[in-house]
């Protein structure tokens, strides 16, 4: 071996010694070192993770856009609840006091009528539904990518609509082809009846159907959302 091939290897080792060391420092300054420092880096590693690596990953494993969508409203809730000022509220009926325990049972006494009524859908067969007792603001949802054509009745689905600026979360009560494309109606459990947004859903407004809840986690993208004002 020549000088010059050893002092070149050298130099490659010395590198090499280097890199592992800044790796190792890093390692210990994430993992180890208890500073205010270190928890804030915690915080950007944990965010650049799930944003660029879990979440595309995630996505291509649920075949959709958005496979995490944080509940940011009341609307599918099970239970009396006032919004916004208003007095304590179940699908349309005003109540003295909050209930927040409500069972299937006393969700259906109170807003079953409205389903039986307008789309003829019993007790039985929303008690068959996914969510059947509905879910919570603060809530994480898994949605799978769906084709329009497997989409039932009572499933809840993720949807855009021009009217919000946030994805939303509904059930679908209804189902019909007009012009040769599947058009849906939702409705969210809490609310008195369907509003705007929830008529005419286009299939390619579909972003997947919901179907596994975790409970408030979705709460840290609503506080951070609250922070930057959106």
């Amino acid at each position: 071996m020549t000088k010059k091939q050893h002092n070149s290897n050298k130099l490659k080792y010395l590198e090499n010694k280097d890199f592992i060391s800044i790796m190792k420092n890093i390692w210990t300054f994430l993992w180890k070192d208890d500073s205010v420092w270190s928890w804030l880096a915690n915080i950007v590693v944990a965010y650049f993770f799930i944003v660029f690596i879990f979440y595309p990953v995630l996505g291509l494993v649920f075949n959709t856009t958005h496979p995490l969508v944080a509940v940011v409203s009341g609307s599918m809730e099970h239970m009396v609840i006032d919004h916004r000022g208003n007095p304590p509220n179940m699908c349309g009926q005003k109540f003295a006091e909050k209930d927040i325990f409500l069972n299937f049972n006393k969700y259906w006494n109170i807003c079953g009528s409205w389903y039986e009524e307008k789309y003829n859908i019993s007790k039985e067969k929303f008690s068959e539904f996914y969510f059947k007792n509905g879910f919570n603001k603060g809530d994480i949802i898994f949605i799978f990518g769906i084709k329009p054509e497997k989409i039932k009745i009572g499933d809840v689905i993720v949807f855009r609509s021009r009217l919000m600026s946030e994805p939303i979360i509904h059930r679908v009560i209804d189902i019909k082809m007009i012009n040769n494309e599947l058009i849906f109606t939702t409705k969210g459990d809490h609310n008195g009846d369907s509003g705007s947004i929830d008529n005419l859903i286009r299939s390619s407004n579909i972003i997947g159907k919901g179907i596994f809840r975790v409970p408030l986690l979705g709460w840290f993208k609503i506080w951070v959302s609250g922070l930057i004002g959106r």
